[in-house]
């Protein structure tokens, strides 16, 4: 009996949900102000064009040729030809979704997020995730979470932490040369796998002052490791679950599409740690707070000492799961996303090899294995190898956004109906969803010219007067997006970036151990390298690494440059010392 009335009481509101999408079709063709506005047709009232925009998890191969666009972005950027920077398409059941690249627009949108959100569905799957972390929460408690969150991202604390990424990039180094190499002396290595590891390493130790040991493949993985591994495997197949798009969009279902087993027993683990981790910052930042030095700088223990600050009203305070909540969110944005924008740095720098020469020969004048901050940011060449790789490789390829009430939309590029007249704005309704693609962005062809696809570091030494308009926090791109809800962690993101390439280019010759063709990319909003022909094996990037030979290191940077030691890296680590910054747990 009691089946029925639920199986009854499921299809009553299954009825209810679909007559308000087709109550919605019908509405939307006699009065929405998006029904004249040009865009694709829509293929399918259930599917809309969603399948051919975004969440795919088919690969497309990437062109060998890398001055062609890459196919990830081949349905859009045709209907951006045809149909100019800002027009409509159609998501799940129809729904109308704005997709634009106006810069006007885009920065109405990303300064004002009382305005424009998140929606709420979206939220839903970041909260059973990540839980109520910064990523998750809109309004109040996001001001309140970036306010006392931001001193642990600032530039000083950022300055201390970049000998700890650069004797990571060493100890990254050293486990690359132990790999079995040709009589030629080159080795395949899945590049993407050692980065994930010394970049999960780096957010652990920085983060919240937790050694996963990831490099050390002799070890048992952590109990923190593991609930890790599972929360990442997870985001990775939520993202093209049907059920997990069902129980996001309808909130009845929740009851019936549980969440997994695994996912909630990764939280739970999680919390656990967390809450211990918590209660160790706690102590050190009472232990530290009459000391002018502390010992402890991780990113958590900060975030402790901010939260009790006699500055920060007591309203306003963190409690301690809101803070443990914030755990998951510093392992997912401070560990994938600068694990994968480096391997695609080294990409690039593969398919360029007169670019990984001329970096390499810059890096090499410098007369140390341990650079600072300073040093790094005085590299030029350097420089502009992250931002290019930031702006052609962007690891997110594109967020969305919902208006939370009616607004208008101003443009600068109007766009013409299918009735001929022109618009300069769109009327926003409560409730519109917005697709932001942040990879089009960054190859738009009218900010960055008919070469916008091509990979070329030297374009950063005149840039054009249209990239200004862009809304970005960081060096005009939307890498790190803008505004209020900026990535927080873009600082340490682009230091730990740096040092990785900084040792890693010193050391090795990187070349593609697969035909480029053969390299393709999902279509999620994380773009990952991945092999056409080996679907199944997940995320990865082969690629063939050789020790730079000694005596042509020499010969590039001249007698007075700092080559390679024939001895090997650990001979010439001058001084480096981890544990100076951070004391380091032992497991």
């Amino acid at each position: 009996m009691l089946l029925r009335l639920v199986i009854s009481a499921a299809g009553a509101v299954i009825g209810v949900q679909l007559l308000k999408s087709i109550y919605r079709h019908f509405h939307w063709h006699l009065f929405s102000p998006f029904r004249y506005m040009p865009g694709p047709p829509n293929p399918s009232w259930l599917r809309g064009n969603f399948w051919a925009c975004h969440c795919s998890f088919h690969l497309h191969p990437i062109s060998g040729d890398s001055e062609r666009p890459c196919p990830q972005f081949a349905q859009t950027q045709e209907w951006q030809a045809q149909y100019g920077p800002t027009f409509r398409f159609h998501n799940l059941l129809s729904a109308t979704t704005l997709y634009t690249i106006d810069t006007v627009a885009l920065h109405r949108i990303v300064n004002n997020g009382d305005i424009y959100q998140k929606a709420p569905m979206v939220r839903y799957n970041m909260t059973q995730l990540l839980g109520q972390g910064l990523l998750a929460v809109e309004d109040e408690e996001h001001t309140k979470l970036r306010k006392i969150m931001s001193p642990a991202f600032g530039l000083s604390q950022i300055t201390r932490l970049t000998q700890l990424f650069v004797d990571k990039s060493l100890e990254l180094s050293e486990f690359w040369a132990r790999q079995t190499a040709d009589d030629n002396g080159w080795a395949r290595i899945d590049v993407l796998s050692g980065l994930k590891a010394v970049t999960l390493d780096i957010i652990g130790l920085a983060g919240f002052n937790y050694n996963f040991h990831a490099l050390d493949t002799e070890r048992e993985p952590t109990e923190l490791d593991g609930a890790f591994r599972q929360l990442f495997l997870q985001i990775q197949r939520r993202q093209v679950r049907p059920s997990t798009l069902l129980r996001a969009r309808f909130p009845f279902l929740r009851a019936i599409l549980r969440t997994p087993k695994r996912l909630v027993a990764a939280r739970r683990t999680m919390d656990r740690i967390g809450m211990h981790l918590l209660q160790e910052a706690k102590a050190a930042a009472r232990s530290e707070s009459n000391e002018k030095d502390s010992w402890r700088r991780d990113i958590l223990t900060l975030l402790v000492q901010s939260n009790m600050s006699k500055e920060i009203p007591d309203s306003q305070r963190l409690s301690d799961d809101v803070v443990v909540a914030q755990l998951p969110t510093f392992f997912v944005a401070g560990h994938e996303t600068t694990s994968i924008a480096t391997t695609w740095a080294l990409y690039a720098l593969a398919l360029h090899p007169e670019v990984q020469t001329t970096l390499r020969a810059e890096l090499l004048t410098m007369g140390t294995d341990s650079p600072s901050l300073d040093a790094l940011n005085a590299l030029p060449y350097l420089d502009k190898v992250v931002r290019e790789v930031m702006r052609v490789h962007s690891p997110v390829v594109f967020t969305n956004r919902m208006a939370m009430r009616d607004d208008v939309l101003p443009l600068g590029i109007p766009y013409t109906d299918t009735r001929g007249i022109r618009h300069d704005s769109i009327v926003m309704s409560k409730g519109q969803m917005i697709y932001i693609p942040v990879a089009a962005l960054n190859r738009d062809t009218r900010i960055w010219g008919p070469d916008a696809a091509e990979f070329k570091p030297d374009r950063w030494d005149a840039v054009p007067d249209t990239a200004g308009a862009i809304p970005g926090v960081w060096s005009h791109l939307f890498s790190f997006l803008g505004g209020p809800h900026n990535c927080i962690g873009w600082r340490f993101s682009l230091a730990e970036m740096k040092s990785l390439l900084y040792t890693l280019v010193r050391t090795f010759e990187f070349e593609l151990a697969v035909r480029p063709e053969a390299i393709g990319t999902t279509r999620t909003a994380v773009q990952r390298p991945m092999l056409v022909d080996e679907p199944e094996k997940g995320a990865q990037l082969p690629m063939r690494v050789r020790r730079v030979e000694t005596s042509n290191a020499t010969a590039e940077v001249g007698e007075e440059g700092t080559g390679p030691d024939p001895e090997g890296i650990q001979a010439r680590r001058t001084g480096s010392n981890t544990s100076g910054i951070l004391r380091q747990r032992v497991d």
